[in-house]
């Protein structure tokens, strides 16, 4: 089960989505608070407040920020 910790209106976020879809993959996708100052499960989760953040538990992947290297390893794995 793939999960995509995102924000409504953030560019770096609908690349990692738009990507997700075109490749057909189901997500769970966590909204997250607009305010950096309230993202504790982000940084739980992958150590910095920053989003998107990608988890594919499956492949042992446990928060992968960066919209680049989020887009570039769905496209390696999931391509």
């Amino acid at each position: 089960m793939l999960e995509l910790y995102s924000l409504s209106g953030c560019p770096y976020c609908a690349k990692v989505e738009s990507k997700l879809e075109a490749l057909g993959l189901d997500y769970e996708r966590h909204e997250v608070p607009r305010r950096r100052t309230n993202r504790s499960t982000v940084e739980e989760v992958s150590g910095q407040r920053g989003v998107p953040v990608l988890v594919d538990t499956e492949n042992g992947v446990t928060g992968m920020p960066e919209s680049d290297d989020i887009v570039a390893y769905l496209d390696r794995i999931y391509g």
